[in-house]
């Protein structure tokens, strides 16, 4: 008996595409993927870090996007700064380590 075909289906947003891989085996959609070049940051250590002081309100959003998105809410922060600065200042080689 042949097999149906599986197909990656389009996502609306990252939430959406990252439930669905949760729930799905990668190897089964494995000839519709192509291969890509990729460079990592190595993990460096945490040479400095800064304190904030946040309104509760604040800290409750920003703590349960964060659950949303799948990472704490410290590197949901700095997921923020490295994309803001990156805005702000055109062309710079900052890079988001974890």
């Amino acid at each position: 008996m042949k097999q149906k075909r599986l197909t990656i289906p389009k996502f609306s947003s990252i939430q959406e595409e990252a439930r669905f891989w949760d729930s799905h085996d990668a190897t089964d959609y494995f000839d519709q993927m192509e291969d890509i070049k990729a460079k990592f940051a190595l993990k460096s250590s945490k040479a400095e870090s800064v304190t904030i002081r946040l309104q509760p309100e604040i800290k409750r959003r920003l703590v349960k996007t964060a659950k949303e998105w799948g990472v704490s809410s410290s590197t949901l922060l700095k997921m923020w700064a490295v994309e803001k600065l990156r805005q702000i200042q055109p062309g710079s080689d900052l890079v988001f380590k974890n």
